[in-house]
């Protein structure tokens, strides 16, 4: 946003009714005509889009450049901010792999990262890869996987150049500076080589941009000559690669959001067969990690809701020979596991905090990493190695920034690597972060995890902006993240709600929070509001709701529920369209979210369930708060047209309150901008409209 301009008129979508019957129910969809019949081409060169959709997304553009534009000033203030606490030449800690040790640092100045490596030991670096050099060409540029050769000749890369992520794969040698012929096209970014480092396997996506396919390409060929290896049938069902803990393996990771199922192939012996671990069973999940003749197994089987950690042997892995070595223990959630050559590492999280613990192989004795704040963020980040003892992990929390520490499993000693550097000053002691419990209407304890300075009076003056998730059993961990202190530094307090639907709490956690239990994720975040209100941290329509993707499906269902708490609510990438999503199975995510949602096209009781929710079919004559919603248009995940039909109903049938507002960036996906600098300029509209929302932006702050 450039300037101030005088506001605009809203622009009105035309009314083009469409209607489907299923299960004798029938649904009108006016807006329908904004979804691109030829979608799929869009995702692959966005100048095809339909001329009358451009021109409607155009206009949407102009009207909330008309309404926020006077906030220019004060977006370039908060991205100068924003862009004052990143350290512009910031590096990883080098991750030792034989003689070297493999990095990724940003140049000063640079908006996408550099790859490189060292000595072991220590001494001069070289860069493979220069992320601004190869994204100069292009509007946008991510890197996907990056991974060198067992070797340490080559190195395979992939880089999305359109925001659709399809990942193209490219070879560079590590002598030459050059990539090798090799172009590998259409794939899920992800690389792994074979132990002989003349082939590696990748997934490709088909035309509904599903990942179904595991190829192996042989170096020096040309794709059309590439080795099918595995193919899934289920369409419902995504298939990803990784290696396996020691290395040996190619693990083909497959399954939804309920069942899982995972391959080896050899790689030591890359043409031979895919060999299955345990076959599939509707309602199982599992991982694995390996270690000489056994495999460590992470597993929700035996009704293990929390999971629990079985062994079976290499040689013949079925269920039938799994044996519990980490019991279920009931709300103790394990999360992660991680394996050496001596040591089992697993992350779990308990009442909403995680927790380290390592077991030492040869003793069976454990000990645990914790942390004393009141809510923080913990992860272990692997290793190329696996005869270690060391052990790498971060710790942040909502006023420390991020730490990562080396640790001796065997002496028990952690040596901090790095601390995150905030070049314009930071002074945790200036802010408090603690944590409340909100009663949700059936009694459920919600987390509440909140950030604000110090000295702040609790008089319920203060605005606040809450975050919520709340699907997929991800968590919100409640960690560092600079960009936050721009609104905090303005007397904002900042609140992430642990609802269900996440695994903030344990897995059951999740499953109270999906399909026919859906509605429980948006009551918990109404309840989270209400408790803050309560404690006098803010007041209602002083809150500023803020979501993405499955989170602003959470937004446009707490609009249409609670919005008489809000001021403003912020919905990127919202997935509102929730019913005829569902009942499109050509869409790339659509049968994969059926265990998540439910399948309407089948099941009479899920159509139902659905249409009682999804924020685009409830939409109402009331009041509304102001709605930033914000998409891309290159977007696979939530497509383009699901916040735009959205506001168009909303602005057609709203009986006061709003604007609602459409910006959609017609150059980029799911992920918004992608260099580190320009995605500020989204964070700082994000911001600069709940600064707006809150009576604030004129304020000169």
């Amino acid at each position: 946003m450039t300037q101030a301009k005088t506001p605009s008129k809203p622009p009105v979508a035309p009314r083009r009714p469409h209607s489907l019957t299923r299960h004798g129910i029938t649904v009108t969809d006016d807006y329908a005509w904004l979804k691109d019949e030829k979608w799929q081409e869009v995702l692959r060169d966005p100048k095809v889009l339909d001329p009358d959709i451009r021109k409607y997304l155009d206009e949407e553009n102009v009207y909330t450049e008309s309404l926020l534009g006077h906030t220019a000033s004060l977006q370039k203030t908060l991205v100068g901010e924003m862009r004052g606490r990143i350290k512009e030449d910031d590096s990883s800690v080098p991750s030792p792999d034989g003689p070297f040790a493999y990095f990724r640092r940003f140049r000063e100045g640079g908006q996408h990262e550099l790859f490189g490596r060292m000595p072991r030991d220590g001494g001069e670096g070289e860069i493979v890869l220069d992320g601004d050099a190869l994204a100069k060409d292009h509007k946008y540029f991510k890197f996907g996987g990056s991974r060198h050769s067992y070797d340490h000749k080559l190195q395979a890369w992939s880089a999305d150049t359109k925001g659709s992520e399809y990942f193209s794969i490219r070879v560079r040698d590590w002598g030459s500076g050059k990539d090798l012929g090799d172009l590998v096209e259409e794939t899920d970014g992800g690389v792994v080589w074979a132990a002989d480092c003349k082939s590696f396997f990748y997934v490709k996506l088909d035309d509904n941009h599903r990942p179904m396919q595991v190829w192996r390409h042989k170096l020096g060929t040309k794709q059309a000559d590439d080795t099918l290896v595995y193919e899934e049938q289920d369409a419902g069902w995504f298939t990803h690669l990784h290696e396996s803990t020691s290395g040996r393996f190619c693990v083909i990771a497959g399954g939804d959001h309920e069942t899982s199922e995972q391959r080896l192939i050899d790689l030591a012996n890359p043409e031979a067969p895919p060999r299955l671990v345990a076959a599939r069973e509707e309602g199982v999940q599992y991982s694995l990690a390996d270690r000489g003749d056994e495999l460590f197994i992470l597993t929700n089987a035996d009704d293990a809701i929390d999971f629990k950690i079985v062994t079976a042997p290499l040689a013949s892995p079925e269920r039938k020979n799994w044996r519990d070595l980490i019991p279920y223990r009931p709300g103790i959630y394990i999360i992660d596991l991680d394996l050496y050559a001596g040591h089992l590492v697993r992350l779990e999280r308990a009442n909403a905090l995680p927790s380290v613990v390592i077991r030492d192989l040869a003793t069976k004795d454990e000990h645990a990493i914790a942390f004393d704040e009141a809510a923080y963020s913990l992860d272990t980040m692997g290793s190329y190695e696996f005869e270690t003892t060391n052990l790498r992990f971060a710790y942040s929390s909502m006023t420390t920034p991020s730490e990562v520490y080396d640790y001796d499993m065997v002496k028990r000693t952690r040596t901090l690597r790095k601390r995150q550097e905030i070049p314009s000053g930071h002074n945790a002691a200036d802010y408090v972060t603690t944590r409340i419990m909100a009663k949700a209407q059936d009694g459920a304890e919600v987390p509440v995890s909140i950030l604000h300075r110090r000295g702040l009076k609790l008089d319920g003056t203060a605005p606040l902006l809450l975050y919520g998730y709340g699907s997929y059993g991800m968590a919100m961990p409640a960690s560092f993240n600079a960009n936050r202190l721009s609104l905090v530094d303005r007397g904002f307090v900042y609140a992430i709600a642990h609802i269900r639907g996440g695994a903030d709490k344990g897995w059951g956690w999740y499953l109270d929070g999906k399909r026919e239990k859906k509605t429980n994720s948006f009551d918990d975040f109404a309840a989270s509001a209400r408790a803050l209100i309560d404690a006098k941290y803010t007041s209602a329509k002083r809150i500023v709701g803020h979501g993405g993707s499955a989170g602003g499906m959470l937004m446009g269902a707490v609009a249409n529920r609670a919005g008489e708490l809000f001021a403003g609510i912020v919905a990127e990438v919202p997935f509102v369209d929730v019913l005829n999503t569902m009942l499109d199975d050509t869409l790339p995510l659509t049968p994969p979210e059926w265990p998540e949602w439910g399948n309407p096209i089948e099941s009479e009781k899920d159509f139902r369930t659905i249409l009682s929710y999804s924020p685009y079919d409830n939409v109402a004559a009331r009041d509304y708060p102001a709605i930033l919603a914000m998409g891309g248009l290159t977007d696979p995940r939530v497509t383009y047209w699901e916040p735009a039909k959205w506001i168009a109903r909303l602005r057609a049938t709203m009986s006061g309150g709003g604007p609602v507002l459409l910006r959609t960036n017609m150059g980029a996906g799911h992920g918004g901008a992608s260099g580190r600098f320009d995605r500020l300029d989204e964070v700082a509209i994000v911001y600069a409209f709940a600064l707006w929302a809150a009576g604030m932006a004129e304020a000169g702050v």
